[in-house]
């Protein structure tokens, strides 16, 4: 009889299985067994989505017809730098650092809001009152960059009224809250004080009695600021151009000359204030008038004082100045501070509609007596008037 063969198949039932030690054994030994179908997974999400769909791998046949258990895998999906970067925006550490500081309020001083601040170490900041400010608005405005080098022309048609002092309590002002320090020049042709108003009697008295004049007489060899200092008086950071003291030259500073002067300054300074004198037909006065970005008109509250403001302003229109008669300040400074009488709402608006800006300073004798002006003496209107007239002319500088 022919050797029977073994069933394989029976040989297989009748053999103890062995045991699977894991599922990736199980699913090896079935697809060894006979070919086997997967159950598509279903669309994944993108990994940026946070999540991955469970994947379901199922054998639908193995040994003897068993189906192996289905093995569902969740995972946290961990997206890589490189995909983090390019799923979510990041912001521009250099164009937008406030993103990462807190604003911080500006320090009060002073009033109630200031005594909060100090009481409580910091910790309750109310921010500045409406008052502080305006004098950080002012403040802001006095020290805006400039490009390039511009003059203000301080003049009048009369003296005695505050012209030499505004000039002197301006140039302080811009000389505190400006970066750069300002020039002032004394171009005065009746032996001008504006140095010592500026310095003091005593003090000019015992300085190097340099002039423009000796300015003028060496002018070819000064090539840095260094050598300019040389011809200069410093009243903390204002510089300033003495006139000529004597009376018989002082009227002699021609219109080419002070060109020549303020051609040299703008090499070394943003803002230059030159001190006119009194009048407008002195032979420097058209070299200083072609070269002024704009005027000071000084006026007081006296009926004389205010109509030869108007009439300066009338002259500059009707001699090719309509430009800078119509951006001038006004200042009207209560010098002599005059009696009841006067209507100064009556002489404000009789000033007011034919310039940019009219601007008061009160009676100071600090300003009066005509001696040294400086800042810490004068009362605080005073000097909020003289950093308003600051603020006007360097707002002009355009």
């Amino acid at each position: 009889m022919p050797a029977a063969t073994p069933d394989p198949a029976s040989q297989a039932n009748s053999k103890p299985q062995s045991r699977r030690t894991s599922w990736a054994e199980a699913a090896a030994a079935a697809d060894a067994a006979k070919p086997s179908t997967t159950v598509p997974a279903p669309t994944r999400r993108p990994a940026s989505a946070g999540f991955v769909e469970p994947t379901i791998t199922t054998a639908i046949t193995g040994e003897a017809g068993e189906a192996l258990p289905e093995t569902p895998s969740f995972r946290r999906a961990r997206p890589t730098v490189a995909e983090t970067i390019a799923g979510s925006p990041m912001p521009d550490f250099i164009s937008s650092p406030g993103l990462f500081v807190k604003e911080q309020k500006p320090r009060p001083v002073g009033g109630v809001r200031g005594a909060i601040y100090a009481m409580t170490g910091g910790s309750w900041n109310l921010g500045p009152g409406s008052k502080q400010r305006q004098e950080d608005e002012l403040a802001k405005r006095i020290s805006r960059q400039l490009q390039g080098s511009y003059n203000t022309a301080v003049l009048s048609l009369k003296g005695g009224i505050g012209k030499t002092s505004t000039t002197v309590g301006v140039g302080l002002t811009l000389a505190e809250y400006r970066g750069d320090a300002p020039c002032a020049i004394d171009a005065n042709p009746d032996s001008g004080d504006l140095v010592e108003r500026a310095l003091g009697e005593g003090l000019y008295q015992q300085s190097s009695p340099r002039t423009i004049s000796d300015l003028l007489e060496n002018i070819d060899s000064v090539d840095s600021l260094t050598s300019l200092a040389r011809y200069m008086h410093h009243a903390g950071r204002l510089h300033l151009i003495a006139g000529e003291q004597d009376p018989e030259v002082s009227d002699s500073l021609t219109a080419e000359e002070y060109l020549r002067i303020r051609k040299l300054i703008s090499n070394y300074y943003s803002v230059a204030l030159t001190d006119c004198g009194t009048g407008v037909t002195h032979n420097a006065m058209s070299g200083i008038l072609q070269s002024a970005d704009n005027l000071v008109i000084a006026a007081g509250y006296a009926v004389s004082g205010a109509k030869r403001a108007r009439s300066t302003l009338h002259w500059l229109a009707s001699h090719g100045y309509a430009e800078l008669a119509r951006n001038a300040i006004v200042v009207i400074t209560d010098k002599d501070e005059v009696s009841s009488r006067v209507d100064k709402d009556a002489i404000e608006e009789h000033l007011s509609g034919i310039c940019r800006e009219l601007i008061a300073v009160p009676h100071d004798r600090g300003v009066a007596d005509g001696d040294l002006v400086t800042l810490d003496v004068l009362k605080p209107e005073t000097k909020r008037a003289y950093k308003e007239i600051a603020a006007a002319i360097v707002d002009g500088y355009r």
